[in-house]
């Protein structure tokens, strides 16, 4: 008989602002009690109700890039004037527990972390465990209507934001998977689908 479990996977999703990323990798969380969302560091100060540990590593900007220079980050950058980086170790702890690491990150985020992992043995850990996916609206006139509906962000923001949708956009042949978030309960079961075809798939599974 054969008797077998799937080695734990590091799910990357990345996404446009407005795609619907976000609501789907939470619902993704709630819903998957074996799987949890990779813990960032950043250098900026905590907000209200932030947790050192749970919501960030909160470090200080000299600790980040001594970290930083020692190869520790499996990606790392500068977002207004903070730095924010996912550690090695955090993964492979989360990893080492039994749990589907989700990261919820850009394409930029993204594809440090794809050209890490091709640097790595074959038998590395996290480079047999990755699994990428790309979150894609129906069109940019959707986008833009998202981005409006959502009612946060005044024109000027929103036209950056569908500027940077384009580059963004033009990434996603990077991607093991793409799913175009036209309807979101159909998009979270084709979602949902991909991450249990993953854990089936021979070269993620182990004799038990």
């Amino acid at each position: 008989m054969i008797n077998v479990k799937h080695n734990p996977m590091l799910i990357v999703v990345s996404a446009p602002s407005g795609a619907g990323k976000t609501t789907l990798c939470d619902r993704l969380i709630r819903e998957h009690a074996d799987m949890v969302y990779s813990v960032s560091c950043t250098t900026r100060l905590p907000r209200v109700g932030e947790v050192d540990g749970s919501s960030y590593h909160f470090l200080s900007t000299e600790e980040f890039n001594a970290r930083a220079q020692s190869g520790e980050f499996l990606e790392h950058a500068e977002v207004h004037g903070n730095w924010y980086g996912t550690l090695r170790a955090t993964v492979h702890t989360a990893m080492a527990q039994g749990h589907d690491v989700l990261m919820d990150i850009d394409v930029q985020g993204a594809d440090q972390i794809r050209r890490a992992l091709a640097l790595a043995p074959s038998d590395d850990v996290l480079r047999q465990a990755y699994v990428d996916i790309f979150i894609a609206p129906p069109s940019m006139r959707d986008l833009q209507l998202r981005l409006w509906g959502r009612g946060k962000d005044d024109e000027g923001v929103i036209e950056r934001r569908l500027s940077q949708a384009q580059a963004e956009l033009a990434c996603w042949r990077q991607y093991q998977y793409i799913i175009v978030n036209d309807r979101l309960d159909d998009s979270y079961r084709t979602l949902e689908s991909i991450i249990f075809a993953e854990r089936h798939r021979v070269t993620r599974l182990v004799d038990v």
